[in-house]
């Protein structure tokens, strides 16, 4: 039986109120020039201007889904996901900690970047799993090459069922890329196609990651070279930025070519990993996350927060705060697995983050009154700016002053409010 709680997680005010400080340097910056004449240029007589909408917003939308649950076997995941700065949430995921009959100890989750539009990556988030399971050849015996067959067999097939209703439905464009897992009593199948990635940690170490499929990677150039496309600007005929996907039927037309040889493949690369008591948790997610952190840093980092928060929806949102804050334009999405030999709660780790988050109190407090004393206006971009720049030893690893910006905004709002005018009694009404 599925176990999960599902809800939105909303951003603080203040995390707010620092978006609404930079929003406008970010938008200025990726709307300037898209599409038209350069800045003070004019069109020339006669011509209409062409107005390209902007892929990002004005402002990010900061509001989170979140879900979590867990399995019979011991398992326990959350998600997280948010729009950000993107114009629309492409975004889908499936979670399915317990899969039924006697496949009631194997799990399965997914997350699914959808690209130029949503329609593909939800449709495929409701199908896939349906698809595998319908070859007949994941049983209890749990063979890996029949899985892995029955993996492969069924993304091909999500591919044709999809291609039959986009050309009934007339879906003229559109893709997404998918990374899952499926984890049997006895292993870790990892199954990717495109550019978001798995990682497994065992031992607070990097265990395996799957590869993102980009067309500049030799092999898939070689592929899209023979189906008659071409990679420029790192891109299939300059345009997609990824070589394997469902969907995206445009780049799937070459004569007597399989799906697998096409421009755009529908093929995972599939992967089986033997399950250890030393596996700690894995990661699903889009290249939203691994845009902004390495493999290294976000094992490094959620292996620190797992011993200091005991909601794991709070660990997600803490990495999705952490991609936005070191650049993120994507919308992002992470499931996180825990394995019964995940990180504990620990005293000593709870005592060195309070300790840490009175450090930040009070390095926000002494710049704060040096910019005062300096006749300077303590924005809070200033502050920031001055304690990036600060040594602050006991930082989360793979986060850095990142990853403690909601503690210093916090900070940064009371010494606003410890320093603002009292009006004396008498003079402030009429």
């Amino acid at each position: 039986m599925r176990t999960a709680r599902k809800g939105s997680v909303e951003m603080p005010a203040f995390v707010r109120q620092l978006v609404k400080e930079t929003e406008k340097r970010v938008s200025s910056f990726f709307k300037g020039g898209r599409g038209g004449a350069a800045e003070g240029e004019q069109p020339g007589e006669g011509e209409k201007e062409e107005v390209i909408p902007s892929p990002y917003l004005d402002r990010p939308v900061l509001d989170k889904l979140t879900e979590e649950g867990c399995a019979r076997w011991g398992l326990t995941y959350a998600l997280g996901s948010m729009q950000g700065w993107r114009a629309n949430m492409e975004d889908f995921h499936n979670c399915v900690p317990q899969l039924g009959g006697e496949l009631a100890d194997w799990s399965f989750f997914a997350v699914f970047d959808g690209h130029a539009g949503s329609t593909v990556a939800q449709f495929c988030s409701q199908h896939l799993l349906g698809h595998i399971l319908a070859t007949g050849e994941i049983g209890a015996e749990d063979d890996p090459e029949k899985v892995k067959g029955a993996i492969i067999e069924g993304f091909l097939q999500t591919d044709k069922h999809l291609h039959s209703v986009a050309r009934r439905e007339g879906w003229e464009r559109g893709g997404t890329t998918v990374v899952a897992t499926l984890i049997s009593p006895y292993y870790i199948y990892f199954a990717n196609c495109g550019d978001s990635r798995a990682m497994l940690c065992r031992s607070g170490q990097v265990c395996f990651s799957t590869e993102d499929h980009k067309p500049y990677s030799p092999l898939e150039k070689e592929r899209i070279e023979s189906a008659g496309g071409s990679v420029s600007f790192q891109r299939i005929n300059g345009s997609l930025a990824v070589s394997r996907a469902l969907g995206d039927f445009s780049y799937k037309g070459a004569e007597n070519r399989t799906p697998s040889q096409q421009m755009v493949s529908p093929e995972p690369e599939v992967c089986v990993v033997e399950r250890s008591p030393a596996d700690e948790f894995l990661v699903l997610a889009c290249d939203g996350v691994w845009d902004t952190i390495s493999n290294e840093e976000l094992c490094a980092f959620i292996h620190n927060r797992l011993r200091v928060c005991t909601d794991l929806r709070d660990v997600c949102t803490q990495v999705i705060d952490l991609c936005l804050y070191k650049g993120s334009l994507d919308n992002i999405s992470i499931i996180l697995l825990c394995f019964p030999g995940a990180p504990q709660l620990s005293a000593e780790a709870l005592h060195q983050e309070a300790k840490l988050e009175d450090l930040l109190e009070s390095k926000v407090a002494e710049i704060y009154d040096e910019l005062c004393a300096r006749g300077e206006e303590p924005d809070l971009l200033s502050v920031l700016t001055v304690l990036a720049s600060t040594v602050i030893p006991g930082l989360p690893p793979g986060g850095g002053i990142q990853s403690k910006r909601n503690c210093i905004i916090s900070a940064y709002y009371q010494q606003r409010e410890t320093h603002k005018p009292t009006v004396p009694n008498g003079l402030g009404g009429s």
